[in-house]
């Protein structure tokens, strides 16, 4: 069993967490609203649900602030976000935990469960290169029940309008700038503090020697073969098993994407 520390404020780090993400994309809520409505609207409103690579668990818990009759088993492989997660749903008997490498060929048997009402992922997926990507998209269709939604909202982008692209990517930078100026955290900066509470000290040096430290730049050479055009992930999640797939939202530089099993 995992012990929680006590002596950090989970509910902050939460929405430190979430306020970091919000910098990097500001329509972020939007996108776990919609999420939430197409669980919903596919598997009713006491669905059994699979946050995959769930961090802190924001998207759990939007989807049970929405669906109060939810449950949500959340998986990951970070201590220090599993951390988080576990302090801030340390209450609450419809969140179940599993750490997993979503690279293992067996990391479903470490779930409670072995069929969903839904699958839900956001700002995850993007870190698996192609071939590990197309595996895992097989794996999910499996574990879906008949009629089960598997919804990805990630850095997905359609490269049909280049101009339009740059000039909308051009203002997010410089409203970025301004938010810096005004004290916002980027993605070091939040990984700086964590290591720096006693309370997830610990779990954040195991991160670290796990998945590396994201308080330092990566080299040139650590860029991988990995999707990022909309149109391959609805091709693929079709060719691994999905009966249909559609883009159901989007932004700039993100998209949500649906499939049903």
């Amino acid at each position: 069993m995992t012990t929680i520390p006590s002596t950090s404020d989970w509910q902050q780090w939460q929405t430190s967490w979430d306020r970091q993400q919000e910098w990097y994309m500001p329509d972020r809520e939007e996108r776990f609203r919609v999420m939430a409505d197409a669980v919903e609207a596919v598997a009713g409103e006491t669905p059994l649900v699979l946050d995959l690579a769930c961090g802190t668990g924001s998207i759990a818990d939007r989807v049970l602030r929405a669906l109060p009759g939810a449950r949500v088993v959340c998986v990951d492989i970070d201590p220090a976000l599993l951390t988080i997660a576990r302090g801030h749903f340390a209450d609450d008997e419809r969140v179940a935990f599993a750490e997993a490498d979503l690279t293992d060929p067996g990391w479903t048997e470490r779930l409670p469960h072995t069929s969903f009402d839904a699958v839900v992922t956001a700002t995850a997926l993007h870190w698996l290169d192609t071939e590990p990507l197309r595996r895992l998209y097989g794996t999910l269709a499996g574990l879906l029940r008949e009629g089960g939604v598997f919804l990805n909202a990630d850095h997905m982008y359609d490269e049909s309008a280049p101009r339009l692209n740059a000039a909308m990517n051009a203002l997010l930078t410089r409203r970025q700038a301004r938010q810096r100026g005004e004290g916002a955290l980027d993605w070091a900066d939040w990984w700086n503090r964590v290591a720096d509470d006693p309370a997830l000290a610990e779990p954040a040096a195991r991160r670290f020697a796990l998945l590396g430290d994201p308080r330092e730049p990566r080299p040139a050479s650590a860029k991988r073969d990995r999707p990022t055009t909309t149109d391959w992930h609805l091709t693929t999640l079709r060719e691994q098993g999905f009966s249909e797939a559609r883009q159901i939202w989007c932004s700039a530089s993100d998209a949500l994407v649906a499939a049903l099993r």
